[in-house]
């Protein structure tokens, strides 16, 4: 037992109508270990009870008004009393029947007068010690008990780790996977372009090269390189944001000249799909325009990809309580509650994506951009009827620490 605990005191309860006796009672068992409260009557000593948790309690029986027996009584009849051992003091014969009467009151011995000194310090030693002991198991219990509860709940902190690590794991592996489908695809074209220009001049066929089909081999090129470029930054934009090091560089942007230039731009190279804009003149904000850009591209390339060539909505315009809203509209499949719930997240896609390209980045790295800024990206759609990607950005642009 430690030092802390060899201070602990075991509270001793005497009563007796006498103040001789008490007095008697404290002196034989003044000691180190015992911690003594005395009481003249049962009222006092119930008042005690109430204050105190005592490890044994000797109680006079002949008492006026409230006997020894009529308290102990009263002492059984609590549950935060009902365990305490009760000794009886008593000046009458050891009659059998009086002494049968006390245990049934709930005594656990009696003390008969003149106490005997030797044997009054050994019963009291006997029951403090056996407190102190319950008590020092009673807190080691609870020592146990919150071991246990802290065992499980890092048994659980664990396995919510395995898990996780086994998800990171396969999104690791689903990753390299994609990674390298999506990289084949523009090498492969571009490797298959580059052996048929080889063949052709080592052959010495320069008519080949006439300026249209050289107009349309640069054309492949640069969608080629664009497809891979934009696979790459995708994974450094992750990257960035994983590590908490995606900056935003904001500077004064009209929200509505940016987005009629990326529709502009689609409808050339996009034409067989109409798209239409609703343009607010004077939506001007402080914004990273590359940043803002990346998001209304990668809105636009999942609204033409997952629209089923029916036509696209760009939307710019200001809200009610002042903030920008850019808003992209299609008229595809539409995307179930279901895939809604996990649509942001990396590496998902549409149930209709099948083999469509992309690492299903788009969204995850779009909600971090705009999040950067302060705002908000909300999907609303229906099964069948489309989806509608809102962008709401405030005016004054991101905070200070963005990212």
């Amino acid at each position: 037992m430690t030092e802390a605990r060899t201070q602990e005191l075991a509270k001793l309860l005497i009563v007796d109508d006498l103040p001789e006796n008490l007095l008697a009672l404290e002196a034989l068992l003044r000691d180190d270990g015992l911690e003594i409260h005395a009481a003249q009557s049962g009222e006092a000593a119930l008042s005690l009870l109430l204050e105190h948790e005592f490890a044994l309690a000797l109680l006079d029986v002949q008492m006026p008004e409230m006997s020894g027996f009529e308290l102990a009584e009263l002492i059984r009849g609590s549950s935060r009393t009902a365990h305490l051992p009760i000794v009886f003091v008593s000046a009458a014969d050891h009659e059998p029947s009086y002494t049968f009467r006390g245990y049934e009151n709930g005594a656990v011995d009696f003390l008969f007068k003149p106490l005997d000194a030797l044997a009054v310090k050994s019963k009291v030693r006997v029951f403090t010690e056996l407190y102190l002991k319950r008590r020092e198991l009673r807190r080691q219990l609870i020592e146990v008990e919150a071991a246990h509860a802290r065992q499980e709940q890092l048994l659980a902190e664990l396995k919510q780790t395995q898990a996780e690590l086994q998800r990171a794991l396969r999104m690791r592996d689903e990753f390299m996977s994609m990674v390298s489908h999506e990289l084949r695809t523009p090498l492969g074209v571009m490797t298959l372009d580059q052996s048929v220009r080889r063949d052709r001049l080592e052959r010495g066929d320069l008519a080949y090269f006439s300026e249209e089909r050289l107009r349309a081999m640069v054309a492949r090129d640069a969608r080629q390189l664009r497809s891979m470029t934009r696979l790459i930054d995708d994974m450094l934009d992750v990257s960035r944001i994983q590590h908490g090091k995606l900056s935003i560089r904001p500077s004064r942007t009209d929200l509505g000249e940016l987005a009629q230039h990326i529709v502009d731009d689609y409808t050339v190279h996009f034409g067989q799909v109409p798209l239409h804009s609703r343009i607010e003149a004077g939506v001007v904000g402080d914004w990273d325009d590359s940043r803002i850009s990346q998001v209304l591209v990668n809105l636009l390339s999942n609204a033409l990809r997952y629209g089923e060539g029916r036509p696209v909505t760009v939307e710019v315009g200001a809200t009610a309580d002042g903030q920008a809203r850019l808003a992209v509209t299609d008229q595809g499949r539409g995307i179930s509650a279901h895939d809604q719930a996990r649509i942001f997240e990396q590496f998902e896609r549409g149930a209709a994506a099948g083999n469509s390209p992309g690492l299903g980045l788009g969204l995850f790295i779009s909600r971090h951009f705009v999040r950067a800024h302060g705002g908000d990206i909300r999907l609303c759609s229906e099964p069948g009827r489309g989806a509608c990607f809102e962008v709401l950005l405030p005016m004054s642009g991101p905070p200070q620490s963005s990212c």
